[in-house]
């Protein structure tokens, strides 16, 4: 089985209202703990991520930064 690939995509800047960077919708400490996560944990990190994307975009509507996508994670 492959490891579970970084939700990162260097987009690092924290959102004041949510709390969650605006790259990736982490929370700080998921991202400070990503690299000590077992795989099963990193795929409930995530799972929740679309649903957090969505509820950030209706936060922000103008200034909405890209979510995660497959083609541009690194491995944070």
């Amino acid at each position: 089985m492959t490891a579970v690939p970084s939700p990162c995509i260097n987009e690092c800047r924290m959102d004041a209202a949510t709390g969650w960077c605006e790259g990736c919708r982490r929370t700080l400490a998921e991202i400070a703990a990503w690299g000590g996560l077992d795989d099963g944990q990193k795929r409930a990190v995530l799972d929740a991520l679309p649903a957090r994307d969505a509820a950030w975009r209706r936060l922000h509507p103008q200034g909405a930064a890209p979510a995660a996508t497959e083609a541009s994670r690194c491995d944070r």
